[in-house]
Protein backbone atom coordinates (compact mmCIF):
# COMPACT_ATOMS: atom_id res chain seq x y z
CA UNK A 1 0.00 0.00 0.00
CA UNK A 2 3.15 2.44 0.65
CA UNK A 3 4.20 1.96 -2.93
CA UNK A 4 0.82 2.69 -4.49
CA UNK A 5 0.35 5.96 -1.96
CA UNK A 6 3.98 6.40 -3.08
CA UNK A 7 2.97 6.37 -6.90
CA UNK A 8 0.12 9.15 -6.19
CA UNK A 9 2.70 11.57 -4.33
CA UNK A 10 4.73 11.33 -6.99
CA UNK A 11 1.89 12.08 -9.46
CA UNK A 12 1.02 15.34 -7.12
CA UNK A 13 4.88 16.38 -7.00
CA UNK A 14 4.42 17.21 -10.74
CA UNK A 15 0.76 18.14 -11.03
CA UNK A 16 0.74 21.52 -12.98
CA UNK A 17 -2.80 21.51 -13.27
CA UNK A 18 -3.33 24.92 -11.25
CA UNK A 19 -1.13 27.73 -11.50
CA UNK A 20 0.07 27.38 -7.64
CA UNK A 21 2.33 24.62 -9.18
CA UNK A 22 4.48 27.77 -10.47
CA UNK A 23 4.89 28.75 -7.27
CA UNK A 24 4.99 26.33 -4.70
CA UNK A 25 8.52 25.13 -3.35
CA UNK A 26 7.76 21.91 -2.04
CA UNK A 27 4.48 19.50 -2.98
CA UNK A 28 2.77 18.79 0.65
CA UNK A 29 1.60 15.65 0.75
CA UNK A 30 0.66 13.99 4.07
CA UNK A 31 2.73 12.21 6.59
CA UNK A 32 2.08 9.97 9.39
CA UNK A 33 1.78 6.08 9.34
CA UNK A 34 -0.16 4.95 6.54
CA UNK A 35 -1.71 2.39 8.58
CA UNK A 36 -3.39 4.38 11.08
CA UNK A 37 -7.17 4.94 11.56
CA UNK A 38 -7.53 8.20 12.06
CA UNK A 39 -6.58 10.43 9.36
CA UNK A 40 -6.95 14.40 10.13
CA UNK A 41 -7.21 16.62 6.93
CA UNK A 42 -6.45 20.47 6.90
CA UNK A 43 -7.35 23.30 4.06
CA UNK A 44 -3.74 23.93 2.39
CA UNK A 45 -0.03 24.18 3.23
CA UNK A 46 1.35 27.54 5.07
CA UNK A 47 4.93 28.78 3.99
CA UNK A 48 6.42 26.91 6.53
CA UNK A 49 4.69 23.94 5.26
CA UNK A 50 5.72 24.79 2.13
CA UNK A 51 9.19 24.91 2.59
CA UNK A 52 9.25 21.34 4.90
CA UNK A 53 7.49 19.80 2.46
CA UNK A 54 5.21 18.66 5.54
CA UNK A 55 1.92 19.46 7.03
CA UNK A 56 0.79 21.39 10.55
CA UNK A 57 4.97 22.26 10.88
CA UNK A 58 4.69 25.59 12.07
CA UNK A 59 2.56 26.87 15.00
CA UNK A 60 -0.24 25.78 14.11
CA UNK A 61 1.56 22.33 13.75
CA UNK A 62 2.60 22.78 17.15
CA UNK A 63 -0.75 23.11 18.48
CA UNK A 64 -1.99 20.28 16.45
CA UNK A 65 0.49 17.72 17.65
CA UNK A 66 -0.75 19.10 21.49
CA UNK A 67 -4.43 18.61 20.69
CA UNK A 68 -3.44 15.28 19.28
CA UNK A 69 -1.34 14.41 22.32
CA UNK A 70 -4.44 14.65 24.87
CA UNK A 71 -6.47 12.35 23.24
CA UNK A 72 -3.37 10.03 22.71
CA UNK A 73 -2.24 10.55 19.32
CA UNK A 74 1.21 10.81 17.71
CA UNK A 75 1.34 12.37 14.20
CA UNK A 76 4.34 9.58 13.36
CA UNK A 77 2.25 6.93 15.33
CA UNK A 78 -1.30 6.82 14.78
CA UNK A 79 -2.19 9.39 12.62
CA UNK A 80 -1.97 10.03 9.13
CA UNK A 81 -2.12 14.06 8.34
CA UNK A 82 -3.14 15.76 4.82
CA UNK A 83 -4.40 18.44 3.05
CA UNK A 84 -7.23 19.53 0.76
CA UNK A 85 -4.33 21.08 -1.31
CA UNK A 86 -1.22 19.81 -2.05
CA UNK A 87 0.68 23.18 -2.75
CA UNK A 88 0.52 26.36 -0.79
CA UNK A 89 -1.92 28.99 -1.86
CA UNK A 90 0.10 32.53 -1.97
CA UNK A 91 0.09 34.58 1.04
CA UNK A 92 -2.15 32.04 2.85
CA UNK A 93 -5.02 32.83 0.99
CA UNK A 94 -7.86 30.65 0.87
CA UNK A 95 -7.90 28.00 -2.03
CA UNK A 96 -9.63 29.10 -4.87
CA UNK A 97 -12.56 26.77 -6.40
CA UNK A 98 -10.12 26.01 -9.43
CA UNK A 99 -7.51 24.79 -7.05
CA UNK A 100 -9.53 22.92 -4.80
CA UNK A 101 -10.93 20.74 -8.14
CA UNK A 102 -7.69 20.40 -9.43
CA UNK A 103 -6.27 18.61 -6.17
CA UNK A 104 -8.98 17.06 -4.79
CA UNK A 105 -8.87 14.01 -6.79
CA UNK A 106 -5.30 13.94 -5.60
CA UNK A 107 -6.57 13.66 -2.03
CA UNK A 108 -9.55 10.96 -2.26
CA UNK A 109 -7.08 8.59 -3.82
CA UNK A 110 -5.49 9.16 -0.68
CA UNK A 111 -8.49 8.60 1.53
CA UNK A 112 -9.13 5.42 -0.46
CA UNK A 113 -5.44 3.97 0.02
CA UNK A 114 -4.98 5.01 3.71
CA UNK A 115 -8.88 3.23 4.19
CA UNK A 116 -8.92 5.37 8.04
CA UNK A 117 -11.60 4.29 10.02
CA UNK A 118 -12.55 7.85 11.39
CA UNK A 119 -11.67 11.52 9.40
CA UNK A 120 -11.25 14.83 11.26
CA UNK A 121 -12.03 18.13 9.20
CA UNK A 122 -9.75 20.73 10.27
CA UNK A 123 -10.79 23.89 9.74
CA UNK A 124 -14.03 25.19 7.41
CA UNK A 125 -12.74 24.93 4.54
CA UNK A 126 -11.46 21.62 4.97
CA UNK A 127 -14.99 20.40 6.39
CA UNK A 128 -16.89 22.53 3.54
CA UNK A 129 -14.67 20.79 0.72
CA UNK A 130 -14.96 17.58 1.89
CA UNK A 131 -18.52 17.62 2.89
CA UNK A 132 -19.66 19.91 -0.90
CA UNK A 133 -21.57 22.13 1.67
CA UNK A 134 -21.23 25.85 2.06
CA UNK A 135 -22.60 25.36 5.86
CA UNK A 136 -20.61 27.29 8.56
CA UNK A 137 -18.51 25.24 10.82
CA UNK A 138 -20.35 25.96 13.82
CA UNK A 139 -23.08 24.13 11.90
CA UNK A 140 -21.07 21.37 11.11
CA UNK A 141 -19.69 20.49 14.61
CA UNK A 142 -21.22 18.60 16.91
CA UNK A 143 -22.05 15.54 14.66
CA UNK A 144 -20.72 12.81 12.65
CA UNK A 145 -21.00 12.96 9.08
CA UNK A 146 -19.69 10.37 6.60
CA UNK A 147 -17.24 10.49 3.37
CA UNK A 148 -16.61 9.02 0.28
CA UNK A 149 -18.18 5.60 -1.44
CA UNK A 150 -16.92 3.72 2.29
CA UNK A 151 -18.97 6.04 4.02
CA UNK A 152 -16.01 6.48 6.77
CA UNK A 153 -16.99 8.64 9.83
CA UNK A 154 -16.07 12.55 9.50
CA UNK A 155 -15.97 14.49 12.52
CA UNK A 156 -15.56 18.58 12.03
CA UNK A 157 -13.11 20.63 14.26
CA UNK A 158 -11.19 23.86 14.25
CA UNK A 159 -8.27 24.44 12.53
CA UNK A 160 -5.41 25.06 14.99
CA UNK A 161 -4.37 28.38 13.17
CA UNK A 162 -7.86 29.69 13.78
CA UNK A 163 -7.81 28.74 17.40
CA UNK A 164 -4.28 30.35 18.02
CA UNK A 165 -6.04 33.62 17.01
CA UNK A 166 -9.23 32.62 18.96
CA UNK A 167 -7.85 30.63 22.42
CA UNK A 168 -11.23 31.12 23.99
CA UNK A 169 -12.56 28.59 21.30
CA UNK A 170 -9.97 25.81 22.58
CA UNK A 171 -12.12 24.20 24.99
CA UNK A 172 -14.59 23.78 22.44
CA UNK A 173 -12.25 22.02 19.91
CA UNK A 174 -11.49 19.92 22.83
CA UNK A 175 -14.98 18.74 23.24
CA UNK A 176 -15.06 18.46 19.40
CA UNK A 177 -11.59 15.79 20.23
CA UNK A 178 -13.25 14.11 23.04
CA UNK A 179 -16.60 13.94 20.97
CA UNK A 180 -14.24 12.24 17.85
CA UNK A 181 -12.02 9.95 20.03
CA UNK A 182 -15.19 8.22 21.38
CA UNK A 183 -16.92 7.67 17.85
CA UNK A 184 -13.42 6.08 16.94
CA UNK A 185 -14.17 3.89 20.24
CA UNK A 186 -17.46 2.71 19.43
CA UNK A 187 -16.31 2.08 16.03
CA UNK A 188 -13.55 -0.10 17.16
CA UNK A 189 -15.42 -1.85 20.29
CA UNK A 190 -18.18 -2.41 17.76
CA UNK A 191 -15.67 -4.38 15.34
CA UNK A 192 -14.24 -6.41 18.73
CA UNK A 193 -17.39 -7.35 19.52
CA UNK A 194 -18.12 -8.36 16.03
CA UNK A 195 -14.87 -10.55 15.77
CA UNK A 196 -16.22 -12.55 19.07
CA UNK A 197 -19.54 -13.02 17.87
Amino acid sequence: MTRTLDVVATEASTCTKCRLASTRTHVVFGVGNPDADVLFIGEAPGQNEDKQGEPFVGAAGQLLDAMLRDIGLDRRTNVYIANVLKSRPPNNRDPRPEEVEACLPYLVRQIALLQPKIMLAVGRIAAQNLLGTDAPLGRLRGRVHHFGERQTPLVVTYHPAYLLRTPADKRKAWEDLKFARSVYQQLTQGAADGHRS
